[in-house]
């Protein structure tokens, strides 16, 4: 079953949502038989309001909190290209670095080197390209030395990669045969094994992700407000200990329908933790991450429950003082944790104001 597919069955935990202030607001108008905005009728004895609170200036923040899994990411697929039979894989969950054997074919590796362009060719003499140069900058961060690293790949290169095929154990040609090298963006973990030790050397060998851990969330395209890439969460362990994290990546997912379920269209947010060392022997559990919309700093709030629903529109607070209490009419601003921000003539810091029962 896909997450989308489960997450039918899962609602986001919302602070407080617009609805909540619309059902309030209609719940008091109806109770209170509020008078028309700034009427004589407003003002009466403070009696009408049997209970009191402070407007009270403070932080608003809008925070959302749902449910992510646990894993190591998006899963690559390594596929051999070098002629021979499969004679080594790594183990599931070990960690491949650079320069090191990501499998075996005829008891010679496949080694593992980091960027972002895949291999393509054959590097020799003469050639020239952005391959060279990725090439050449892992050659020298193994330590091989003797060349420029550049785009060109030159005798000297020719004669610092017979070095390092030496070391290999491989025949030393100066030619970096298409294959012989994979690209990762950085060491990888083996997720699976997709052959066998003995099997042909050719199609899917094995599956591999990044080594930290990162988090999926997936969330509805109007949420899309919660998850920009470079935004601030908060990961919340099973064990309640919470850890800041980060959003990297957020990608647009469309689920086809399937059978009497329609089609659906999420976004799958990647979320990565600052403090990896967390998560260690974690994997594949559900974990909280909460979001922040947006956030408003010294503003005036009451409880959302404070809030009238007038007659001609709009809301309005009902101010006591004096032993008297009146209804004034205020703007709303940002919604959070149950109260909301109001702006209007004599509201300030410390009003009085009622809240219907």
């Amino acid at each position: 079953m896909s997450a989308s597919r489960r997450r039918r069955g899962r609602a986001g935990r919302v602070v407080v949502t617009v609805a909540v202030v619309a059902a309030v607001g209609a719940a008091a108008a109806a109770g209170l038989g509020l008078p028309d905005r700034g009427s004589e009728a407003g003002t009466g004895a403070a009696a009408a309001a049997p209970k009191t609170t402070k407007v009270t200036r403070q932080t608003l923040v809008d925070t959302k909190t749902e449910d992510g899994e646990l894993g190591h990411g998006t899963t690559a697929t390594v596929s051999g290209r070098v002629q021979g039979t499969v004679t080594e894989l790594p183990a599931v969950g070990s960690t491949v670095q650079r320069g090191q054997s990501v499998y075996r074919v005829d008891n010679t590796p496949v080694v593992l080197l980091y960027g972002g362009l895949p291999a393509y060719r054959n590097l020799a003499p003469g050639i020239e390209g952005a391959d060279v140069r990725q090439f050449e900058e892992n050659l020298a961060a193994l330590g091989y030395k003797g060349f420029t690293v550049d785009d060109e790949y030159t005798a000297s290169t020719a004669t610092a990669v017979k070095a390092w095929q030496g070391k290999l154990g491989l025949t030393k040609t100066g030619v970096v045969e298409l294959g012989r090298v994979v690209y990762a963006a950085g060491p990888v973990r083996v997720d699976e094994h997709k052959a066998a030790v003995g099997d042909q050397a050719n199609g899917a060998l094995l599956t591999c992700t990044g080594t930290g851990p990162v988090v999926t969330v997936t969330l509805e395209v109007s949420e899309q407000r919660l998850a920009p890439v470079g935004a601030a969460v908060t990961v919340k362990l099973p064990t309640g200990k919470s850890v800041p994290g980060k959003v990297v990546k957020v990608v647009t997912v469309i689920t086809p329908a399937e059978g009497n379920n329609p089609a659906e269209t999420n976004l799958e947010v990647t979320v990565t933790p600052d403090e990896g060392s967390a998560f260690i022997d974690l994997d594949q559990i559900t974990v909280e991450v909460g979001f922040t919309a947006s956030r408003k700093e010294n503003v005036l709030t009451v409880p959302v429950s404070a809030l009238l629903a007038l007659s001609e529109g709009g809301y309005g607070l009902q101010v006591v003082e004096g032993g008297t209490s009146r209804v004034v009419a205020v703007e709303l601003g940002m919604f959070a944790a149950g109260r909301v921000e109001v702006s209007g003539s004599g509201i300030t810091d410390g009003t009085l104001v009622g809240v219907p029962s």
